[in-house]
């Protein structure tokens, strides 16, 4: 059980007594604590080495029947969420600009059951090295953001790149085989790792992700390790077996949502380090 799932039993422990009437079918607790927990994720800001800031704020939109059910307890609702988005921060190593706030809101629009969580910066810190740190955020974020629509632009690029290459190679191929050349028989490949869109192949016995440089791939994600874990290939007698092994990292590897310590891959295996997920696709 990952450290955020302890929060989220935690949570729903502590409001289950006295808010057993209230929440049925409707808005969870531990549904708005998942959504800030993701918000944090998804808009985490890397200001220097060691240094990852994300949201202090967040806006919880509700249906006006949620809301109006909620408010009655919105005060201890907001401190059991508060806690939780701290812990979160804490266990992640995340950095925020101010005290952690949830505010409780009604969205005209929203139906029942339906809720938006709005993530901001709000500096509410003293001191001189914290002044300014929500613009420091924002200015991050924004950073941020262009590097990744950049990346996305240069992978787009590179796949319609290597597209045409494929395109034009099958049709020299095509024009110049000989009518009585028997059909190759389909090529063989063995395991390889999808990242980000990429076909990574693992043609070594030991292949190592984490953030460090000597790593054999690369993982550039905050909440990744610098040896995260390993994949090794190996053989049970004539069968090949491909193990995910941790390495001690701090938030754990996670094999489609579990967290594991060594565990034999399959093909469309989830690997998750941090907020990076990765496909596995063993020989076909």
């Amino acid at each position: 059980m990952g450290v955020f799932d302890k929060l989220e039993r935690g949570l729903e422990r502590a409001v289950k007594q006295p808010f057993a009437k209230v929440f049925k079918a409707e808005v969870q607790p531990v549904e708005i604590a998942s959504a800030m927990r993701g918000a944090m994720d998804d808009r985490a800001a890397v200001l220097g080495p060691g240094r990852t800031m994300v949201p202090n704020v967040f806006t919880v939109e509700l249906a006006e029947s949620d809301y109006e059910r909620l408010s009655s307890y919105s005060h201890a609702l907001t401190d059991e969420l508060v806690a939780a988005a701290e812990d979160h921060a804490d266990a992640q190593r995340y950095v925020a600009p101010g005290p952690f706030e949830v505010r409780l809101v009604s969205g005209e629009e929203l139906e029942t059951g339906i809720f938006r969580v709005r993530p901001a910066a709000k500096d509410g810190r003293r001191g001189s090295g914290e002044r300014g740190a929500a613009r420091e955020f924002a200015e991050a974020q924004q950073a941020q953001d262009s590097r990744r629509e950049e990346q996305a632009r240069e992978q787009a690029e590179r796949q319609r790149s290597q597209q045409d290459e494929r395109a034009e190679a099958s049709y020299e191929e095509a024009a110049y085989r000989r009518p009585t050349q028997p059909a190759r028989s389909r090529r063989r490949t063995g395991p390889s790792l999808q990242i980000d869109g990429r076909q990574i192949p693992l043609t070594a016995a030991v292949t190592t992700l984490g953030r460090d440089e000597e790593c054999t791939i690369v993982v550039d994600d905050p909440g990744a390790s610098r040896k995260h874990a390993e994949i090794r290939i190996g053989h049970d007698g004539p069968h090949q077996q491909v193990i995910l092994r941790d390495l001690g990292s701090t938030n754990g590897t996670y094999l489609n949502g579990e967290q594991v310590g060594s565990e034999q891959l399959r093909t469309g295996d989830r690997i998750t380090l941090g907020r990076t997920h990765i496909t596995v696709q063993l020989e076909g």
